[in-house]
């Protein structure tokens, strides 16, 4: 999965570059590792924020933080960070034989979309996926339409639909990869 920074928009549809939030690091990666996720990527351009990442990263993989939390070092032995999702295809390509398909999140209802129980059936044929998940007010109109399949956006009961990606990525990866999908009773 990644986290992409670059190219997102802001409230008024600008295409931007979004600061790095410490807490979807943290998140995010134990989600990831929670459901078997191969690589966390986080997706910046910017040098600044990449020296943070490395910072935090180093702080629970190998610095004091790994011997105080050996399951946080666990999870966020899972980050790579890249300057574009190109370089991350690139990247997940050269480790299989295929590229992998994109699947990008959006809270948005866009033409095309495909449902959660599609897409967990196309996890199961075994074929590279890369999903993506927005920062800020989500990726860019570009980034979207350059995806191979965007994902069904998740729906609460009410007119809000705002979650921070850090929820919106457990829950997507809950209904995508999860084994319990009705509780302990089939309920």
């Amino acid at each position: 999965m990644a986290l992409t920074h670059y190219p997102v928009v802001n409230k008024n549809g600008d295409i931007i570059t979004s600061a790095v939030t410490n807490l979807d690091l943290h998140d995010m990666a134990r989600a990831g590792k929670t459901y078997g996720v191969r690589a966390f990527y986080v997706v910046t351009p910017l040098e600044d924020q990449k020296t943070l990442i490395k910072r935090i990263v180093s702080h629970w993989v190998s610095g004091m933080g790994a011997k105080y939390n050996p399951k946080r070092r666990e999870a966020l032995e899972l980050i790579c960070t890249r300057d574009s999702l190109e370089e991350v295809i690139d990247h997940i390509g050269l480790e299989n034989e295929n590229l992998p398909k994109t699947v990008v999140t959006c809270a948005r209802e866009v033409p095309g979309r495909i449902g959660f129980k599609k897409f967990r059936k196309m996890l199961k044929q075994g074929d590279p996926y890369l999903l993506v998940f927005g920062t800020a007010w989500g990726l860019s109109d570009d980034c979207i339409s350059k995806a191979d399949y965007v994902l069904d956006p998740i729906k609460g009961n009410s007119d809000y639909n705002h979650l921070s990606v850090r929820s919106a990525a457990s829950i997507i990866l809950d209904r995508l990869l999860g084994g319990n999908l009705f509780g302990s009773n089939g309920e």
